[in-house]
């Protein structure tokens, strides 16, 4: 698609809707939101991206295959399932930590955390490769 609107446009709003994805995995666990939903929003940007630029483009501005990302994102929510079986409680426990920041506030990391990255990663792969592979045809 050749549109001038559609490629100015989508400046603003793919990083746009990247960020928010971001948000959304972010603020997920407890909140709406997570891995699944901010990984389709981020599919969402890389497919916008794909409409106003092609597709040699946005599989260039990921960087990386999408089958790679859904390996990494495997890899990601297994291990934190893992790091629960270390201290001995059941796979996929919920372990927090929490670190000082400045103004009295408390950052926290857990293992919550990192599997909703590895979600991110696999919705995000996964439907990448179906995408990129049907525009293909």
């Amino acid at each position: 698609m050749n549109s001038l609107i559609l490629r100015t446009a989508s400046l603003f709003l793919v990083p746009l809707m990247f960020l928010f994805s971001l948000f959304l995995l972010f603020r997920g666990h407890n909140e709406p939101g997570g891995g699944f939903v901010g990984g389709l929003v981020a599919v969402g940007s890389f497919v916008l991206y794909a409409m106003a630029y092609g597709l040699a483009e946005a599989r260039r501005a990921l960087r990386v295959s999408p089958v790679t990302l859904v390996a990494w994102g495997i890899f990601l929510a297994f291990v934190s399932g893992l790091l629960a079986a270390l201290y001995g409680t059941p796979y996929l426990t919920g372990y927090w930590l929490e670190y000082p920041l400045p103004g009295g506030l408390k950052l926290k990391v857990g293992t919550p955390t990192l599997f909703d990255i590895g979600v991110f990663l696999v919705v995000v792969g996964s439907i990448l490769t179906m995408i990129f592979a049907l525009e293909e045809e």
